[in-house]
């Protein structure tokens, strides 16, 4: 009968074994365009596997940058995510091995004399108290025969791959955000200095109107109207010194520092616009953007929570084992071997009246691993048109600068040429007054359109997955 039970028993683990529970992982890869919108010519190169100090060639940003890279805050929240991530993985990876514990106990009980206890004890062991000394190992091992342990190991190695890729995700905000916010500041030290030579020239013209006024030439309605012109302008430069505070406030919390003015040794003027970026390949931006992968990670756990919930449905091993020490008397508690014990088991526990639930919750799994399919693709789509639209950018963004230019050159023209034909008495104070607002308006929107352009290229560059390099 023995040999019947262990043969069974055998039998029985080489079914289990010879089952398994067969992994989907589902890449939503296969219908990526090759190229981007737009564009022809093919170049596995990409500005996304640039390092930081590659792509931007300004110091004072890389600076900045290398500053925040120590002492942003989100940076070094993201740091210790990842220290919290890597101490769960190191837990998960001691799943699989025995359990094992150290007990020991001791016991006195004073049964009732009444009882068949205190009868049994009075009689034969001439004592009222019956006492009990055990010390034992007890160990308990699950088999992993459906990968059910080896899956949550998966889960906590995708977790903590997720949290490296968060924290790339936070360094590409920030560096972005650094770049960006540097060249705004750029942006209001040109548009500053452009209002204060407008109030100048506002100035002359305010003198030539009164002298005129004097003369008799004209009204007091012009020395009005150009006192109201040259007030308008010098509202400008508070307006731009508070923004220009504020922005260097913003750099400052960004590095982790607090309120401090920003050094920026070179002027928006000096600065160049990158002529060519080269995109690479839509395969290429994905394996390198951080919230991609962290997507893709997504997938992987949602995959291992499939099989873990399908490794519920079918049975499960438990081998225990326990053995120690154990006597009823005090002194003859270490009395070895006679106090020696040991008990081997293995049981098998397949689920009954569960199994209804069991099956509801590998259901769910499955429409949880199908939506973060969706998910995946989602984001892989999103992607891409981030890329054509910064890309898109820098095109139109170009070719409206250049109009741009072109119009400040004639805007500069016209005010030259309504400031003699107003000497000369030929144009009145109102089309000096318009040329020059027009003028300033002109400057004004050229230098939003530069900054724009280095913007549209920091979009770009992260948009392909820079600035975690």
């Amino acid at each position: 009968m023995k040999t019947y039970i262990n043969n069974t028993f055998v039998i029985l683990l080489l079914l289990l074994s010879s089952c398994g529970i067969s992994k989907e992982i589902l890449l939503p890869t296969k219908d990526i365009p090759n190229n981007f919108r737009e564009i022809f010519k093919i170049d596995s190169n990409s500005i996304g596997k640039l390092p930081v100090n590659e792509f931007f060639s300004t110091m004072a940003i890389r600076n900045l940058i290398d500053s925040a890279l120590i002492r942003n805050i989100d940076l070094q929240l993201a740091l210790k995510n990842i220290d919290a991530a890597e101490l769960i993985l190191k837990r998960t990876k001691l799943v699989n091995l025995p359990e094992l514990n150290l007990q020991v106990t001791a016991n006195s009980n004073r049964p009732s004399d009444n009882s068949l206890n205190g009868l049994s004890a009075s009689q034969f062991l001439k004592t009222r108290h019956i006492e009990d000394f055990n010390a034992n190992l007890t160990l308990s091992w699950e088999a992993d025969i459906w990968g059910k342990i080896s899956r949550q190991k998966d889960i906590a190695y995708a977790s903590y791959l997720q949290s490296a890729e968060a924290k790339k995700a936070i360094q590409t905000h920030i560096v972005a955000s650094i770049a960006s916010g540097f060249y705004r500041l750029l942006m209001l030290d040109a548009q500053l200095n452009v209002a204060e030579r407008s109030v100048e020239l506002n100035k002359n013209t305010l003198k030539m109107i009164k002298m005129q006024f004097n003369a008799g030439q004209v009204t007091s309605l012009a020395v009005q109207q150009a006192e109201a012109q040259l007030l308008k302008v010098s509202q400008l430069l508070p307006q731009l010194n508070q923004e220009i505070n504020i922005q260097e406030n913003a750099l400052s919390m960004l590095t982790g520092r607090f309120p401090t003015a920003i050094e920026r040794s070179t002027t928006l003027s000096q600065l160049n616009i990158p002529e060519q970026l080269t995109l690479g390949i839509p395969a290429t931006m994905l394996s390198i953007r951080p919230d991609v992968k962290n997507v893709e990670l997504d997938l992987t756990i949602s995959n291992a929570n499939v099989g873990i919930a399908n490794a519920k449905l079918y049975p499960s091993l438990v081998i225990s084992a326990s053995g120690g020490l154990n006597a009823f008397k005090a002194s003859s508690w270490f009395n070895i071997p006679a106090s020696l014990f040991g008990v081997v088991g293995g049981g098998i526990t397949q689920p009954i009246f569960q199994r209804g639930a069991l099956k509801t919750q590998f259901k769910l799994a499955q429409i949880e691993r199908e939506q973060t399919v969706l998910r995946f693709r989602q984001t892989i789509i999103a992607a891409v048109v981030e890329v054509s639209n910064e890309q898109a950018k820098l095109v139109n963004l170009k070719n409206e600068y250049i109009i741009a230019q072109q119009r400040v050159k004639t805007l500069q023209l016209a005010v030259q040429n309504s400031d003699l034909l107003f000497r000369s008495g030929m144009a009145n104070y109102l089309e000096v007054i318009t040329a020059q607002g027009n003028l300033l308006q002109g400057e004004l929107d050229l230098t939003s359109l530069k900054t724009a352009q280095l913007n549209a290229s920091v979009g770009l560059y992260r948009a392909l997955g820079g600035g975690w390099q």
